[in-house]
C-alpha cells in the first residue's frame, strides 16, 4: 500500500525580552532541549554569518507528540535522540508542560499543540488520548483535498496562538491533496518583562561589528545595575563571557554568550553549548554591578528540520519505506516535512528594578562596562526545569 504523508510543523514566537533546582541527572526539559540545541548547532554551522532563531523545546515537543504513534525502530530512533526512557516518558512530559505553563512563572509562556487530520483518516484512539492528556493537544479534522482552505485554517490557528507574530506557517503547496493525512503543530509564545528595565532614554546608536567584520550603528540599550556575570572556557581553551538577564518572575532568564576575544568567531563557541554547559555556568557566575550595553534586536527564521534531525539519527520518520507509525493509524504514513518558524523581539520593556537588587553590591570604584557589540548567542531558559525555550545567534541586530 502506498505510504501517506504526515506533515510536521512547529511555529514559535517570542515577544520582548525578560531557586535553581537541578540534579546532575538531566531533567526531561534538558533532555529534549539538548536535542534542539544540537539541531541549532547544525543550522548555525551552515549559516555562520546569519541570524538564526530556534526553539529547542519546540523541536522536542513535536517529536514527543509523534512518539505515542511510533513503533519499532522508528520509536527507538526518537527515544535515543531525546534520551527519554523507553517506558512512560509521558508522565514526565505532562509534568514538564505543566511546569512551563504554570502561573508561578509570572512571565507569559503559552504552549499550544494541535493535530489536524484528514476527514475520515483512522487515528488510533490511544494516540489521540495520549496527546490530549500529556500535551493538551487539540484534534481537528480538515479536508486536505482543498489544500488552500486547509492551509488557511492551520495558519489561522497558528496566528491566534502566537498573538499574530507568526501569521503564516505553511503554504498550500506543502499539502499533497491526495496524500496528506495529518499535520502536527506546536506553538510557543513567550512574553517576558525584564526584572531590571532598560530606560528608553538611555538607548543610543552605538557601533556593532557584524560577523563579516563590517561595522555599523545599532540602537544599543544600556543600564547600570547588578547582573549575574561569569567567564567560562571551552575545552579548547577559548574564553567567553556569560551574562544573565532575569525576567521579572525570576523563573525565566535570558543568557547572553559573547566570546572574550574580539577575533574569536562565535562558531568556535557554539559547538561547546549543551544544557550541562549551561548548568555549569550557574556555578561560575556571580553578582556584579556593571554598566551593560546590549542591542535591541528583532530576528526571525524558518528552519527545515529534516536534514538536522536525520543527521542526529532520526531518519525513519521521513522514509516512505521505513516509517512505522502503526500506533497512530492503520494506514502507513511518514513525515513529509518538518519545519519551524521562530521570532524574537528584544526591547527595553520591563518592570522597574527592585530596590534590593540594585543595592546588592556597592561598587567602590566606577563599575566596569560590559558591551555586547559583536555577534553573540542568546538562550531563554526556564530555570526550574533547565528547559531551553528559545536559542539564537545574532550576527546582525
Amino acid at each position: 500500500m502506498k505510504h501517506m504523508s504526515l506533515l510536521c510543523l512547529c511555529a514559535l514566537v517570542t515577544l520582548y525580552s525578560h531557586n535553581r533546582v537541578l540534579s546532575q541527572t538531566p531533567s526531561y526539559g534538558e533532555r529534549g532541549s539538548d536535542l534542539g540545541i544540537q539541531v541549532f548547532q547544525q543550522v548555525a554551522r551552515a549559516k555562520p554569518l546569519e541570524n538564526v532563531v530556534l526553539s529547542p523545546h519546540g523541536v522536542a515537543s513535536i517529536l514527543g507528540m509523534l512518539l505515542p504513534g511510533a513503533h519499532g525502530e522508528t520509536r527507538k530512533q526518537i527515544l535515543n535522540a531525546v534520551r527519554y526512557k523507553k517506558n512512560g516518558p509521558y508522565k514526565m512530559l505532562k509534568k514538564l508542560h505543566k511546569n512551563l505553563t504554570g502561573k508561578s512563572n509570572q512571565d507569559i509562556v503559552l504552549i499550544a499543540n494541535a493535530v489536524f487530520s484528514q476527514k475520515g483518516f483512522p487515528m488510533e484512539e490511544a494516540f489521540v488520548t495520549s496527546n490530549k492528556e500529556n500535551f493538551r493537544c487539540q484534534s481537528r479534522t480538515l479536508d486536505f483535498s482543498n489544500p488552500r482552505a486547509a492551509a488557511d485554517e492551520i495558519n489561522e490557528w497558528v496566528n491566534n496562538k502566537t498573538k499574530g507574530h507568526i501569521p503564516s506557517l505553511i503554504k498550500a503547496d506543502m499539502l499533497d491533496p491526495a496524500l496528506t493525512r495529518l499535520v502536527a503543530v506546536n506553538s510557543i509564545y513567550f512574553k517576558g518583562l525584564w526584572k531590571s528595565r532598560f530606560q528608553p532614554e538611555n538607548t543610543k546608536m552605538r557601533p556593532f561589528t557584524r560577523g563579516d567584520g563590517e561595522m555599523y550603528k545599532v540602537p544599543m540599550m544600556s543600564q547600570l545595575s547588578v547582573f549575574n556575570i561569569g567567564m567560562a572556557t571551552t575545552p579548547q581553551g577559548l574564553k567567553y563571557k556569560v551574562i544573565e538577564l532575569p525576567y521579572h518572575g525570576n523563573n525565566i532568564s535570558m543568557l547572553i554568550v559573547l566570546p572574550s576575544e574580539e577575533d574569536t568567531p562565535l562558531s568556535r563557541v557554539i559547538p561547546h553549548i549543551s544544557t550541562a554547559t549551561v548548568r555549569s555556568w550557574t556555578k561560575l557566575m556571580h553578582m556584579r554591578k556593571v554598566r551593560l550595553f546590549i542591542p535591541k534586536f528583532t530576528a526571525d527564521a524558518e528552519v527545515d528540520l529534516e536534514a538536522p534531525l536525520s543527521a542526529l539519527g532520526i531518519t525513519n520518520i521521513f522514509s516512505e519505506e521505513k516509517a512505522d507509525f502503526r500506533h497512530l493509524s492503520s494506514e502507513s504514513v511518514h513525515v513529509s516535512r518538518a519545519l519551524q518558524k521562530a521570532k524574537i523581539i528584544v526591547s527595553e520593556d520591563g518592570t522597574k528594578a527592585a530596590a534590593a537588587t540594585t543595592a546588592i553590591l556597592l561598587a567602590r570604584s566606577s563599575p566596569p562596562w560590559v558591551t555586547v557589540d559583536r555577534p553573540f548567542v542568546f538562550l531563554i531558559r526556564h530555570n526550574p526545569t533547565g528547559t531551553i525555550l528559545f536559542m539564537g545567534q545574532i550576527n546582525q541586530p
